[in-house]
């Protein structure tokens, strides 16, 4: 697999130097090469198929014998040891869940997929890695699990002070070992500024070996694309064959992976980018003027991103044409106060509890419903994250419903290991510096 620059296309590097290096030098995104169109048997045989199947061949196709198909397959039963199942909430609209994985959030995917891989790739005696990343809300927690303990590996991870949820937390600073949080005085964007300024910083990248874990990382974004194809196969065993996602987006990796799946071969219909008030992609849908502004904090806080690092990727996917693009997107943004009705709405009527970002899926679905009349497609919006992880948010006659998972239970009680920062490059580079 050879992969370019989205400021380079004569930029060739291998996949290992993608993974490992997360950002070209001319501050780029890494894109494949080609990607390649999946067998129409494939696809048409889904249904067939395991979740740990789908996502091997898929993987396989794409990283075109990068790894070879034992290490491959033992890195992704390893990863992909969760269920995403399809669950029907309505007629013509479903919920793909995507929370079932060790940090109850869909970053589990990308997470364990890049941490496995990274050590794959990791050769006795090579300088320790230094993973930076930065967090809006879950990235932090799947990253700090898919990482805690891996050998020869340091993890720190931003996060925006105040501007994450308790539990949220707990998962980015209560690990220790070779997991170190700092929270910053700023918002996600700051966060992530940080993080690109030090790959690009001489001295940091002298003395250490930097690696991203956002889903900048080609890495992350490769592994998102396998709940897709696995939604379609459930889907089929319904006897359903046109699908139309919904995807909460905020740094717009999540919907990036799903259109990397239909270049793939995926019969994806439309795409519908679900947003908070942070609506720089809905704003550019609608002007065709690409604005990026100040994000703000929302209770959908992993979609507060006002600057959204993977849209270069899906303009790159439509090689700047956005006329084409805009077919098979549509965007909707939503306040926290329909947000809030939403989650109270879901539940009253069908028993069911979203979070947040959840809830903003849902209700594009159900506007993208009012707004055209097509009875022929099956509309699922992806559930990214499991509601015990926003406890403030919810009504008491709601919240005393959640039933919380064990491993958010263990969290309770433990230390908060972190340091504060402000948003000051110098500052964070000092950290670095001083170990």
């Amino acid at each position: 697999m050879q992969l370019y620059s989205t400021n380079n296309k004569d930029l060739r590097v291998s996949f290992k130097e993608a993974v490992f290096n997360s950002l070209p030098a001319d501050r780029g995104l890494y894109m494949p090469e080609t990607i390649p169109v999946l067998d129409p048997g494939f696809i048409r045989d889904l249904h067939l198929y395991s979740l740990p199947e789908i996502a091997f061949t898929v993987a396989k196709n794409i990283l075109n014998d990068d790894i070879p198909d034992s290490d491959l397959k033992r890195i992704i039963d390893d990863a992909m040891n969760f269920e995403a199942p399809v669950v029907k909430l309505d007629e013509n609209i479903q919920v793909l869940e995507l929370f079932h994985g060790p940090s109850l959030a869909f970053k589990d995917f990308g997470a364990r997929f890049m941490s496995r891989v990274m050590s794959y790739f990791l050769e006795a005696g090579e300088k320790e890695l230094n993973v930076l990343v930065a967090t809006s809300g879950d990235t932090g927690g799947a990253v700090a699990l898919g990482f805690l303990g891996v050998p020869d590996t340091r993890v720190t991870i931003l996060y925006p002070k105040g501007k994450v949820s308790p539990i949220q937390e707990l998962q980015l600073t209560t690990n220790g070992q070779n997991i170190r949080a700092i929270e910053i005085e700023g918002t996600f964007d700051d966060c992530q500024a940080l993080v690109k300024l030090a790959f690009n910083d001489p001295e940091l990248k002298a003395k250490f070996r930097l690696t991203s874990a956002n889903s900048i990382n080609i890495s992350r974004l490769i592994p998102q694309t396998f709940y897709y194809f696995n939604a379609y196969a459930q889907l089929q065993r319904q006897g359903k064959h046109e699908v139309i996602f919904s995807v909460p987006s905020g740094n717009f990796g999540n919907i990036g992976a799903g259109f990397l799946a239909w270049k793939m071969g995926l019969p994806v219909k439309q795409f519908i980018a679900a947003t908070n008030i942070n609506d720089t992609v809905p704003a550019f849908l609608k002007s065709g003027v690409y604005q990026p502004k100040p994000s703000v904090q929302t209770y959908s806080n992993a979609m507060d991103v006002g600057n959204p690092s993977n849209w270069v990727r899906i303009m790159d996917l439509f090689e700047g044409d956005s006329s084409e693009l805009k077919q098979l997107l549509t965007a909707y943004t939503f306040t926290d106060e329909e947000t809030l009705k939403a989650i109270e709405e879901v539940y009253h009527e069908q028993a069911y509890i979203m979070c947040p970002h959840t809830a903003i899926a849902w209700l594009a679905s159900r506007q993208w419903l009012r707004d055209h009349n097509d009875e022929t497609a099956e509309l699922v919006f992806l559930s990214t994250a499991h509601p015990c992880k926003f406890p403030d948010i919810f009504p008491e006659a709601i919240a005393s419903k959640i039933v919380v998972p064990s491993q958010v239970q263990e969290l309770e009680g433990r230390e908060k290991l972190a340091v504060s920062l402000g948003k000051d490059f110098e500052g964070f580079k000092g950290y670095l510096l001083r170990g």
